[in-house]
């Protein structure tokens, strides 16, 4: 078997080959680091790459498994974390040259979950700093580019985990989102990017847990994948409020996809507060909409009845930065990103009233979003409203659509994702076919909160139907 099959393997696949002993863990690692020495000069999606130890515990796992021991459902497959995601003894930066030097004592919570279900750890994705915007660009390392043209953007902020992905440089990627981070550079790369409802993977890294809105995810190619992070990685844990009584029992089940959606109320939504959307985009992600009715889903369309929500969750998002790093201001200004010192600057003259209305406004989007279910089990939309967007694209400035431009990237980009950061329904983009222009195009399914193994099924049934996964970029140097 070459390197690159063993690259572009699920893990769904590769554990149980593993664990039969028909490919060693220290084969997978080291063809998977083969593959990051030769694409990472291309790509840079990867911070830090910790080789010696991956193939330490790579053979750890082999020798386990000549003892007969159970290795668990992920042993010897490689995994990558973003690196805003703390790893004990492997350097965590953030992306910033604040903590350029910051080796974690302790992995996060779900990272050590994935360690003890038997993944192995090979590197650290790239992410801007602190996860502040939409590309995946910082001081630290410089700029993510996407799988499947250079030119692009890799998305943000777990742009670093999703071309690793979608580039067969690891089947396994942890990402976060509190905007729409993983999903997004998921859709702009062809990979599978689940965030699950509120509190299912517990967020123990949250500078505020009660009003927390970011989620540390799973990112794979397939939904499988997906389903294994998910139960490896959830459950209660006393560092995050939200997670006491979660369970992602039942998704492993649901993603293999058996059985049809027949008395499933599938809602097709174009619109989430927005009026432009590339006209191929809409036409594409329509389609594959109606696979969910040729699965035996009563379908229908909602009208679009939201505001947009970028206000909202700048206001949070403002204040949360700088309550947290403004006081670094003097020290480390010239070293930061200068997206995110402007951004600070635009929220620093927020007040307590203008935060506690925001909250109010997210409590209205909540009740406004669970209301939807009434008349739905699940909602379709599009992840995005063009494909990846030129990689030199300005995040204050406008963005074209159609060759004519329209709104800032927070506000005509990706109005159908941070909705749900703040309500906390789970949500999942999967590829949905290749644009004109040769891109990935997506779409998104979001459920009930609590829904996601519903999620799972209705994700993995949909992937039966519009097979992806054997779609490989093109790179210029694998």
């Amino acid at each position: 078997m070459s390197d690159t099959e063993i690259a572009f393997m699920a893990a769904s696949e590769l554990a149980p080959r593993i664990a039969r002993r028909e490919l060693s863990a220290v084969e997978v690692i080291r063809a998977t680091l083969g593959r990051i020495d030769k694409l990472q000069p291309e790509l840079n999606c990867f911070i830090t790459i910790c080789a010696d130890a991956a193939l330490r515990d790579a053979a750890v796992i082999d020798a386990r498994i000549k003892r007969g021991e159970d290795v668990g459902p992920l042993g010897g497959v490689p995994l990558h974390v973003k690196d805003l995601v703390n790893t004990q003894g492997v350097r965590t930066t953030f992306g910033s040259f604040m903590h350029e030097h910051n080796v974690p004592k302790s992995d996060a919570v779900s990272v050590a979950r994935l360690k003890k279900a038997g993944a192995v750890l090979i590197g650290k994705t790239t992410t801007p700093e602190f996860g502040h915007m939409v590309w995946t660009d910082a001081p630290l390392f410089g700029r993510t580019r996407n799988a499947w043209d250079a030119s692009r953007t890799a998305g943000g902020s777990s742009g670093g985990a999703a071309v690793a992905c979608a580039a067969g440089l690891g089947p396994l990627g942890v990402g976060t989102c509190a905007g729409g981070s993983t999903r997004i550079p998921a859709a702009c790369n062809g990979v599978v990017g689940f965030k699950q409802s509120l509190g299912l993977i517990p967020h123990d890294m949250a500078p505020e847990s009660f009003g927390n809105m970011s989620y540390i995810t799973p990112m794979t190619r397939t939904v499988m994948d997906t389903a294994l992070m998910l139960e490896a990685m959830a459950g209660p844990d006393p560092a995050d409020v939200h997670s006491f009584g979660m369970s992602a029992a039942g998704c492993v089940d649901a993603a293999r996809g058996q059985g049809d959606l027949k008395g499933l109320r599938v809602a097709w939504r174009p619109y989430l507060g927005n009026t432009i959307i590339d006209g191929e985009v809409l036409r594409m992600t329509r389609y594959a909409a109606s696979a969910f009715g040729d699965l035996g889903a009563d379908m229908h369309e909602m009208a679009d009845d939201m505001e947009p929500t970028e206000p909202m969750w700048l206001v949070l998002s403002t204040a949360l930065w700088n309550a947290r790093f403004s006081h670094l201001l003097p020290e480390w200004r010239d070293r930061m990103s200068p997206t995110l010192v402007r951004q600070m600057a635009g929220g620093a003259n927020h007040s307590a009233e203008m935060l506690a209305r925001a909250y109010v406004k997210r409590t209205e989007l909540y009740r406004k979003i669970q209301g939807w279910f009434e008349h739905a089990d699940i909602i379709v939309m599009p992840t995005l409203t063009r494909t990846a967007v030129p990689l030199q694209e300005a995040l204050f400035e406008p963005i074209e659509i159609e060759g004519r431009k329209v709104d800032t990237v927070r506000k005509a980009w990706f109005p159908y994702t941070h909705p749900f950061n703040l309500s906390g329904n789970p949500a999942v983009t999967l590829p949905a076919g290749f644009h004109s222009d040769g891109l990935p195009v997506a779409i998104q399914l979001v459920g009930r909160r609590g829904a996601d193994a519903l999620l799972c099924k209705a994700a993995a049934l949909f992937e039966q139907t519009r097979p992806w996964a054997g779609r490989r970029p093109k790179l210029q140097t694998a």
